[in-house]
């Protein structure tokens, strides 16, 4: 940053308490929970977007954009797993979401559209406010960026995108994710350069009605990708490429199965769960119960699991079982699924397995090569778009913040390459492995230690404990 020129005024750094990089649903939950406890504190949170509490995931204003969890499931209250159930309840009997009406199933059960989940958690956050404002607290939203971190021996310093500096006790990466489809790639392939957005059903709008679109990436974001194209009007094929082919099996709401791995604390390494879980799922459907109903029982240990796991370990699960978890575990909602079977039997829709070689952006063309096949081949569309999901691996997130962390040394990448390095208890590890005084995460940035770290149950989870750990040091 260049010196000031002469007569000009330096900018005063502001102060606070706790700082919170990223007002999304990370940073969102953990400035609630900051606000509950007892104490006065100023809570900063760094966010560029004119709403707190939706980030990327709860942007969405499509109402085919659902969460991929029903109400039951998706609670922002640690403590209490029907919150967001008995939210939408009085929503709904004030006149709010009235399509819902169409689905004969209890409130529970429903998927809220994510835009909705947006706003359950502002106004959860509008009441913390209130009891934290009973106890001398604040929370101040600074729309901007942060672009740079350092830490000093009695807090950290932020320099913002407009060079406005703030200096606190402590700071939280609350980041959220980095969708692929909106990260700038530096690789040859240039993906992102030639590809529309998955979710910019306007952008979507702009192409002819009869285009034959080309999707990369088969999960739940090329399922987001299908619902904006119908809302857009698009009637043309849809040819859809991913590694492994595979499509996201739809959720279903199983009856309740016992926790087996409570009763098996042996179990441990990825193929020895791979194995009893397969074996509960035959278990299941021996007595005409749904095979999701073990599955189910899984997520509570997943943080467990991942974080005892060695290193080995871990590779094994990402290399062999991966895919398959992803497309089991990671399920899609009914409405997302109704369309995709539709698209399936009109013919409008393929999926094939194989591996993206390169991309011809002038040309709208993709290189693939066929899974079984040794030859290339290049496909050409009049569209395309990127669904392949988050991108974990800071080193390859082209944004200001990462790139100057690893440069300095304050943090370190996880597990596989995964988000970053923590403790336990959320302190940020720097390159030599140390854990910082000053400096933490919560939620995806620690994908590499707790695997599961994007679930909104579990991101709920690491706000409290971290919220708590903060009040105390802080």
């Amino acid at each position: 940053m260049s010196e000031p020129q002469t007569g000009q005024a330096t900018p005063a750094i502001r102060e606070a308490d706790v700082l919170i990089v990223g007002g999304g649903l990370s940073g969102t939950l953990l400035a609630m929970q900051l606000l509950r406890l007892p104490g006065a504190r100023r809570i900063v949170l760094v966010e560029p977007r004119p709403e707190l509490g939706r980030g990327e995931a709860y942007s969405a204003t499509e109402l085919g954009h659902t969460l991929n969890g029903n109400a039951a499931r998706m609670s922002i209250e640690p403590d209490d797993a029907d919150d967001l159930t008995r939210w939408l309840q009085a929503h709904l009997d004030e006149g709010g979401w009235p399509e819902s009406g169409t689905q004969d199933v209890p409130v529970s059960e429903l998927f809220p559209p994510r835009g909705l989940f947006g706003l359950y958690t502002q106004q959860r956050l509008a009441q913390a406010l209130i009891i934290g404002q009973a106890n001398g607290s604040s929370l101040i939203h600074v729309r901007d960026e942060v672009i740079d971190l350092q830490t000093l021996q009695q807090g950290v310093r932020a320099t913002l995108k407009d060079g406005a500096q703030w200096q606190a006790a402590a700071a939280v990466l609350a980041t959220g994710m980095f969708p692929a489809a909106r990260t700038a790639q530096r690789e040859s392939s240039g993906l992102n350069a030639a590809a529309l957005d998955p979710w910019n059903v306007d952008a979507l709008r702009a192409l002819p009605t009869d285009a034959r679109v080309l999707i990369i990436g088969s999960g739940l974001t090329m399922v987001d990708a299908l619902e904006s194209l119908n809302q857009a009007g698009h009637r043309g094929p849809i040819e859809v490429y991913s590694r492994h082919g595979l499509l996201p099996h739809v959720r279903r709401q199983p009856p309740a199965w016992e926790d087996f791995l409570s009763l098996a604390p042996d179990l441990r390494s990825p193929l020895q769960l791979l194995r009893e879980l397969r074996r509960q799922c035959a278990l299941a459907l021996e007595q005409g119960i749904d095979w999701q109903a073990p599955l189910d029982t899984v997520r509570v240990h997943i943080a467990r699991l991942w974080s005892q796991a060695s290193d080995a370990q871990r590779r094994q699960f990402v290399r062999h079982v991966r895919p398959w978890w992803e497309s089991h575990h990671h399920r899609s909602p009914p409405q997302g699924n109704a369309l995709l079977e539709r698209l399936l039997k009109e013919g409008r829709l393929t999926v094939r397995a194989a591996s993206m070689q390169g991309v011809d952006s002038a040309g709208l063309r993709i290189r693939l090569r066929y899974r079984g096949q040794t030859e290339a081949v290049w496909v050409e569309g009049d569209g395309l778009i990127n669904s392949t999901g988050i991108e974990y691996d800071w080193r390859r997130v082209d944004k200001a913040l990462p790139r100057q962390l690893l440069q300095r040394g304050l943090i370190r990448p996880g597990n596989l390459g995964l988000g970053i390095a923590a403790d336990a208890g959320g302190a940020v590890l720097n390159a030599d492995g140390e854990p910082g005084q000053r400096l933490f995460a919560m939620g995806p940035p620690l994908r590499g230690m707790w695997w599961e770290s994007t679930a909104v149950t579990d991101v709920a989870l690491q706000a409290k404990a971290l919220a708590n750990r903060l009040a105390v040091e802080f």
